[in-house]
């Protein structure tokens, strides 16, 4: 009873590391539905505001179908609002732990993308970006190398997979996606991928083509000749720019990256269907978020500091609520993060007044929470965020109050009968305070106890009022001083009056 514990899906198979060292790297397209699966996931826990903190292809799940499931949730974190941070240790594993991470300051869940790059890298090469001799050399790395790029390992990576590795694994947590759009980065990558596939290699000017071998007595060409690229082998003179087949590929790439960047920025321009923005201004980032994809619309944020509006808060948007735009538009989220970073102060020590007067001084609001503790009532005994960590100013921060030591209850002895000092001895052995009084009770043997206030349980330090019976020696002593204490009350003194003899005038 009291003891916690967490009730798992059992998952038959292998893990995807296990995957990466029998294959040594993955096809592009498995590497991408993977990722894609895994940064599925993510979303699904950052939208209900856990931040996993240790993604590795050794926590990835494979099922026997395929599929990835991301497991080992051991040492994620609830955020609060937007962001987190440690308290002094940083916590996952060297080799794909986030800059952030490395540096143990402010985490949120773009550091999971981060792991998430890292691992799509060590999909798609075979290999991990940093490596050393020792963890913290590891971690040096990650905050101010960069990797080696994926195509320079493996040419034949595309262009448009390694654009998703390097934007995952931009140092500055600002250039990289959230988890929403990670997952529409890998699909728009899988799409460009099988689109690719259906070009005619003729159609490429850089496809790999088998020239004729030149013969040995041929005059080599000029200079300038031999530097221009030549696709028809009979006129080596003929410059690329007047190749046909160059034009039409060159006029296919600009239609198509019109059609790429127009669907990016104003969605289905071709399609019928519109839709009407809805107002999403004010509302925490994760709803707006929900409510916008709902309607079939994308979502971009852009996060600035904000002191008049909570972190997480929608500030604006754009297109402006009640818009009519095509399905897939981008809608531009601007999102508070609250105000300046500031310092926690150290309020440890001082009474709960100063504690809340000192915090909201700087800007900051305070919860207060009580705390059973050894220190006196009312002294703050803790913080939370930690004294010196960063916080938004004008965010919320806890402190916990003494309310002074927890009160044990135990049972309160029956010492009725006993006498008078057996149960004084056995009342203060159990942490009760005794209080007597007397009485005449006839039948009663004198000193014992023939009743008490407090029966059954009781918190320590209660007192209980025993009542003992009175000896015939003490009940004639009080008679005795009742009779003496009326005697002298009785007895009054007569002072002489003017003009007064024997209560008669003069």
């Amino acid at each position: 009873e009291g003891d916690h514990y967490i009730v798992m899906e059992y998952v038959p198979g292998s893990t995807l590391k296990d995957l990466i060292k029998q294959q040594g790297h993955l096809p592009v397209a498995e590497a991408l539905r993977i990722a894609g699966e895994i940064a599925s996931a993510l979303a699904h826990a950052h939208m209900h505001g856990l931040v996993h903190c240790d993604i590795k292809p050794h926590n990835i799940l494979m099922m026997p179908d395929g599929t990835a499931k991301v497991a080992d949730f051991g040492i994620a974190r609830a955020v609060t609002e937007s962001t987190m941070t440690y308290s002094g240790n940083v916590v996952g594993s060297v080799h794909y732990f986030s800059p952030e991470q490395a540096r143990g300051t402010l985490i949120t869940p773009k550091s999971d993308i981060y792991s998430l790059g890292v691992v799509l890298y060590e999909m798609l090469t075979g290999q991990l970006p940093f490596t050393g001799a020792t963890p913290v050399s590891i971690a040096m790395k990650h905050l101010q190398e960069e990797p080696v790029p994926v195509r320079q390992l493996d040419p034949s990576i595309p262009p448009v997979a390694e654009a998703v590795v390097s934007r995952a694994m931009s140092k500055d947590p600002e250039q990289r996606p959230d988890s929403a759009e990670m997952v529409q980065d890998i699909q728009q990558a899988e799409q460009m991928l099988q689109g690719r596939q259906n070009f005619s290699a003729a159609d490429d000017p850089y496809a790999t083509r088998v020239m004729p071998a030149v013969h040995p007595d041929e005059p080599l060409p000029s200079r300038r000749q031999r530097d221009a690229y030549a696709p028809e082998v009979d006129e080596p003179q003929k410059s690329v720019f007047k190749s046909k087949k160059f034009v039409i590929g060159l006029i296919l790439i600009l239609c198509m990256g019109f059609f790429v960047g127009a669907f990016m920025s104003y969605g289905e321009f071709w399609s019928t269907s519109e839709i009407e923005v809805p107002n999403v201004t004010g509302q925490q980032l994760t709803v707006a978020k929900q409510l916008l994809e709902s309607k079939k619309l994308r979502v971009s944020v852009q996060e600035v500091n904000d002191a008049d509006t909570p972190a997480g808060e929608v500030i604006s948007q754009d297109p402006e609520a009640g818009a009519k735009v095509k399905e897939k538009r981008v809608v531009t989220l601007k999102v508070s993060k609250g105000g300046q970073q500031i310092e926690m102060p150290d309020v440890r020590g001082l009474s709960k007044a100063d504690a809340i007067a000192r915090l909201e001084k700087v800007g900051l609001k305070v919860n207060v929470y009580e705390k059973s503790s050894d220190e006196e009532a009312g002294t703050v005994i803790d913080s939370d965020p930690r004294p010196g960590k960063k916080v938004a100013k004008g965010s919320s921060v806890e402190i916990y109050v003494s309310k002074g030591k927890k009160a044990h209850k135990s049972e309160v002895p029956d010492v009725v009968g006993m006498d008078v000092n057996n149960a004084k001895t056995v009342l203060q052995a159990r942490g009760f305070r005794v209080s007597v009084t007397q009485k005449a009770v006839s039948g009663a043997q004198a000193g014992t106890v023939v009743s008490q206030s407090v029966s059954g349980t009781a918190e320590e330090g209660t007192t209980v009022t025993i009542t003992v019976a009175e000896s015939s020696s003490q009940r004639e002593d009080k008679k005795d001083k009742n009779k003496q204490e009326n005697k002298q009350d009785s007895n009054h003194t007569q002072v002489p009056v003017p003009g007064v003899e024997n209560g008669k005038g003069k």
